[in-house]
């Protein structure tokens, strides 16, 4: 089948099953999430089984170790999946929320009312979990998706999509409200970006390269979830006791999503870098240290200049020192993505000026960069985090995925 006939034909069957979604009952809506989390639970040897399909492929393929760990399915994430489906189950179904209702003078009434946007298409990579929490997103927003994951997911995606249609089946609901585009040959990627007249907005979720591609290509507009450079200042007056720990979680705990932090700006005043810099190599980061920082840690590599702009997803950490506030705003504003922005300081009014000063997505003060994330955030899940102003911000959700109608009730007025 030639590619513009195959997306065609994905888009046709996604527009099909928008129609019938917006008007789906909340509770309907809601019992198909509950049951897609109970399979997720009851099938999870069906799902670790294809990854272990996935996690093979990457390692023939000498995929980073921090890449395989975005890639990894097992007991703990999946229960992860099914916990997020069951949040969003809770929380608020936003289609037919009323953002304004008046009566004008001359009569008419107006009800401004939340309606879904109808068809997303979401390009991702590597986390198969994406499947889940975008599918059940849009589903529960009232909008039918396209999920076009990376090859590097391929079988852990195709089981999960099963287990959805599966539910979708069992209620009478068009499968097509979650289409999975089953080639990842990027020839089959370009004909989507044309396709205006059924799908309503593409969201990239990935790295430089594709949030670049799909900006290029495509006609449709898109919401950006670019690349996550964070940066972590600490300041002088810093308590030692907090730093550590939100240093380490910040880039250990997960260094291959896009909320682990990158740069590591220190205050030549904060009297523990030494020992800083010794915790992290210690947890086994590669420390890229400034001049400053590595004449305290000589066993670290020179940084260069581009690392400050590179966003690793991995175990390495770049290191800038400053010798003031000023100084380490000036270094964000060079060379953050708007992602995320940290500060840990026990100085009310450093901590005031610092994010007064910043115009990123998020922006911390004494705690982990970690936190950006829909979960956490109360969401449930999260298309993404956008790093755009339009039309919205920091992590994507339910009511993200929503735009509105206006309906206008009269009684034979006519406009003079």
């Amino acid at each position: 089948m030639k590619e513009s006939e195959y997306v065609e034909n994905l888009c046709a069957r996604a527009k099909k099953a928008s129609r019938t979604l917006k008007s789906l009952p909340s509770s309907l809506k809601n019992k198909v999430l509950l049951d897609l989390a109970d399979i997720l639970e009851k099938r999870k040897e069906e799902i670790l089984k294809a990854n272990a399909l996935d996690l093979k492929d990457g390692k023939e393929k000498n995929l980073s170790s921090a890449l395989m760990d975005r890639l990894l399915l097992n007991e703990k994430r999946i229960s992860g999946m099914a916990s997020a489906l069951r949040e969003i189950v809770s929380l608020p179904d936003p289609v037919g929320e009323v953002t304004r209702g008046l009566t004008l003078p001359n009569g008419l009434e107006l009800v401004t009312r939340r309606v879904p946007l109808g068809v997303v298409m979401v390009i991702y990579e590597s986390r198969p979990n994406v499947t889940i929490d975008v599918g059940a997103l849009s589903f529960k927003s009232g909008n039918a998706c396209i999920l076009r994951g990376g090859s590097e997911a391929f079988h852990s995606n195709t089981a999960l999509v099963k287990l959805f249609h599966e539910v979708l089946q069992k209620e009478g609901i068009d499968v097509g409200a979650v289409t999975f585009v089953d080639k990842t040959d990027r020839a089959f990627m370009l004909p989507f970006f044309q396709q205006t007249s059924t799908i309503d907005i593409v969201v990239p979720r990935g790295g430089e390269g594709l949030i670049r591609f799909v900006s290029e290509h495509s006609k449709i507009p898109v919401v950006k979830h670019d690349k996550g450079v964070c940066n972590l200042y600490i300041d002088q007056d810093a308590d030692p006791e907090k730093v550590i720990p939100i240093v380490i979680n910040s880039k250990v705990q997960r260094p291959g999503v896009c909320n682990a932090t990158e740069n590591l700006i220190l205050h030549t005043g904060y009297p523990f870098r030494k020992e800083l810099l010794e915790a992290l190599a210690k947890e086994g980061v590669e420390l890229l240290l400034d001049p400053s920082s590595l004449s305290l840690y000589p066993k670290g590599k020179p940084v260069k200049e581009e690392d400050y702009f590179e966003e690793f997803l991995d175990l390495r950490l770049s290191v800038k020192t400053v010798s003031s506030l000023e100084e380490a705003l000036s270094f964000i504003e060079r060379t953050s993505s708007g992602h995320t922005e940290a500060i840990v300081t026990e100085d009310l009014s450093t901590a005031k000026i610092f994010t007064s000063s910043l115009d990123s997505a998020a922006l911390f003060i004494n705690c982990s960069t970690r936190f950006h994330d829909g979960g956490e955030f109360g969401l449930g899940a999260e298309v993404g985090i956008s790093t755009g102003k339009l039309h919205v911000r920091g992590p994507m959700g339910l009511v993200h995925l929503t735009t509105t109608t206006t309906y206008v009730t009269g009684n034979g007025q006519i406009r003079g």
